[in-house]
């Protein structure tokens, strides 16, 4: 079994990435961090993975991703895969969360890490990942909703463990 950590560099992927490294530490359980990139520059710009004008280059992103995740966690296993529009209605970020979703379960994760604002809310964006991901039964769900906890309960950013 392993924990699972998609991981995009931002605030909360990389607290979400934390607790999971800590929590890997504590189980003895290998921690995969996983950046999926899909072939979709609008996407890559919205993360904040490229600039404007900014050519689209997924090694360059993922070396990058790589570069982030190891500062958190250096002993983290990581993982990118790359998605391609393989359907004309599915959005970039419907298979960023089948890939998710299939990694997990190559991987036997027994817990993923989500770092979302929304995972698990009624209404939920149609960019985010953490809801879909949250949603599958297969594994429990860990929920980071602040990047930086500080003084506050350390349950206080679970949103919640599903079985």
């Amino acid at each position: 079994m392993s924990l699972l950590v998609p991981f995009d560099g931002s605030p909360l992927a990389t607290k979400a990435l934390e607790k999971a490294s800590t929590f890997g530490d504590l189980l003895d359980e290998e921690v995969v961090v996983l950046t999926v990139i899909p072939d979709d520059s609008e996407y890559a710009r919205d993360r904040g993975w490229i600039t404007r004008g900014e050519p689209f280059d997924p090694e360059a992103i993922a070396s990058g991703m790589e570069t982030r995740a190891r500062e958190v966690a250096p002993e983290a296993t990581f993982r990118v895969e790359e998605v391609q529009s393989d359907e004309p209605t599915a959005t970039a970020t419907m298979n960023v969360v089948r890939e998710i979703r299939r990694v997990a379960a190559k991987v036997g994760a027994s817990v993923v890490f989500i770092g979302s604002e929304n995972a698990g809310s009624v209404i939920s964006p149609q960019s985010s990942v953490g809801s879909p991901v949250a949603n599958d039964q297969r594994y429990d769900v860990y929920v980071v909703r602040q990047p930086d906890t500080g003084d506050s309960d350390p349950v206080s950013d679970v949103d919640s463990t599903i079985e």
